[in-house]
């Protein structure tokens, strides 16, 4: 009897990483409620019945007594309580210090072999560049321990507390840079992933050096370590604010927006991609916290990657809608429409994402069962809320997606391309038919098919533009 996740499954004739005992046949299988007992067992097999008194014995109280079947059949209850309890419960690893610390070795080019003399042993500690480990202070008032000092206690606490102490620069700086990072595209630090020396060096230091310990010990009185409040102070900042147009006199001088001339741009992440177009939609279920969810996936990846792991669950109703935050991920089989817009595999540590350019995003995006609900529930919307013009619907579409007025030109291309798409489904109302069946999300009845799809088709163009998918 194998226990599981959730399943408690007798299996015969199977070994690891094997099909089973396929095509095979059983005969004469019995299952027993209880252990047999050697008499039992050599009675069923024929063998020659043991004659001894403790065998008689066993046999009665394990078959016979009624105290013992009850005390059995009680057991039998609470291990199954036992099981239910356990089946739901997620297990993870933990870690814990040693009793004593393993000698360690500065080891000739890194060889597993080496000669591990005493005067190539090291022990914990941080550069000299760096604030040296400190103990926290001990009862009654004692002052911390310092290395060099006195007997470390250097355990993964001790770190911690080493971290974020705050004459420690290193932690905060990093943070702040991935913050920037996050916002304008590329850190102060360029290498974000690499501070030391082999790393770039930044481009605005005395910056770098205000925002890490504004966030460490912030001068309004803030709380240490907010990262809203960092998040919000550099949104606000007038240089995050500047517009991102190109000026001819910095093409030249600053390709790269290194000295901050403009403001950011750069493509979104692949999460907020599909998060706007969930929003815009109406789709997006703003509900925070809990499990991962599982939107669409084309087909079962889970199990063509592996055809050990368990099959790819899909989601329904509002889990099927919920932030891309909380989707489910794999790292053998992570979400195609994701990995297509540089979402990375989580295989390995990422500090910062690549950004591409390639056909197969404008295939997701025309296709993808999400963002194909997403733009025929948007173009439902727009048929509702806008007004009854071509032109009124394009610009509710356009600001709905782009969150801005979309330009004369914009406008003109996008109200062609809106009644020729209708022309077309009003020709073939099977086609369009075809388009309100893509997702769970069930088409309006009240509204013409023909309408819904040409609105559809609007919406998932005004998408698939820079101005929705790019930040300026």
């Amino acid at each position: 009897l194998y226990k599981g996740i959730g399943t408690h499954a007798l299996t015969f004739g199977q070994r690891f990483r094997e099909r089973g005992f396929a095509g095979g046949l059983l005969d004469e299988l019995s299952i027993f409620s209880r252990a047999l007992t050697p008499l039992e067992a050599a009675r069923l097999a024929g063998a020659p019945l043991p004659e001894s008194d403790d065998a008689l014995r066993a046999f009665y109280f394990s078959a016979l007594d009624p105290e013992t079947r009850a005390a059995t059949q009680a057991l039998s209850v609470a291990r199954e309580r036992v099981w239910r309890a356990e089946d739901p419960m997620a297990e993870i690893m933990d870690m814990e210090e040693l009793s004593a610390p393993r000698q360690t070795y500065v080891l000739a080019r890194g060889a597993y072999d080496a000669p591990r003399p005493a005067a190539a042993r090291v022990d914990r500690g941080t550069p000299a560049c760096l604030p040296p480990l400190m103990n926290p202070p001990k009862p009654g008032g004692k002052g911390a321990g310092i290395e060099g000092k006195g007997v470390i206690q250097a355990d993964r606490l001790t770190l911690a507390r080493w971290l974020t102490r705050p004459d420690h620069p290193l932690t905060a700086r990093v943070a702040v840079n991935r913050f920037w990072q996050q916002l304008f595209g590329r850190g102060l630090v360029e290498t974000s992933e690499d501070f030391g020396t082999q790393g770039s060096p930044p481009t605005h230091p005395e910056l770098l050096d205000w925002l890490a310990h504004d966030f460490q010990s912030p001068l309004d009185g803030g709380r240490p370590w907010d990262v809203k409040r960092a998040l919000k102070q550099l949104v606000l900042s007038k240089t995050y604010r500047q517009s991102s147009a190109r000026r001819p006199e910095l093409e030249k001088l600053d390709p790269q927006n290194a000295l901050l001339g403009r403001g950011p741009s750069g493509r979104l992440p692949a999460e907020a991609i599909r998060d706007v177009s969930l929003a815009a939609s109406g789709l997006l279920t703003p509900a925070l916290g809990g499990p991962p969810v599982s939107p669409y996936q084309p087909g079962d990846l889970w199990r063509e990657a592996n055809t050990m792991s368990p099959g790819y669950t899909q989601s329904h109703g509002p889990d099927l809608y919920r932030r891309s935050l909380y989707t489910v991920w794999k790292r053998t089989a992570p979400m195609p429409s994701m990995t297509a817009f540089d979402a990375t595999g989580r295989e390995v540590c990422v500090a910062r994402r690549q950004s591409t350019s390639t056909p197969l995003q404008a295939l997701v995006l025309l296709n993808d069962p999400t963002f194909v609900e997403a733009a025929r529930v948007l173009g439902e919307k727009t048929l509702k809320d806008a007004g009854p013009t071509d032109a009124e619907r394009v610009r509710f579409a356009f600001r709905s997606l782009a969150t801005r007025e979309p330009s004369p030109e914009e406008a003109r291309v996008l109200g062609e391309f809106y009644a020729g798409q209708r022309k077309a489904f009003q020709s073939a109302p099977a086609e369009a038919a075809k388009l309100l069946a893509v997702g769970e999300r069930k088409p309006d009845p009240s509204l013409p098919p023909a309408e819904v799809a040409a609105a559809a088709m609007l919406a998932q163009a005004i998408l698939n533009l820079d101005a929705t998918l790019w930040k300026r």
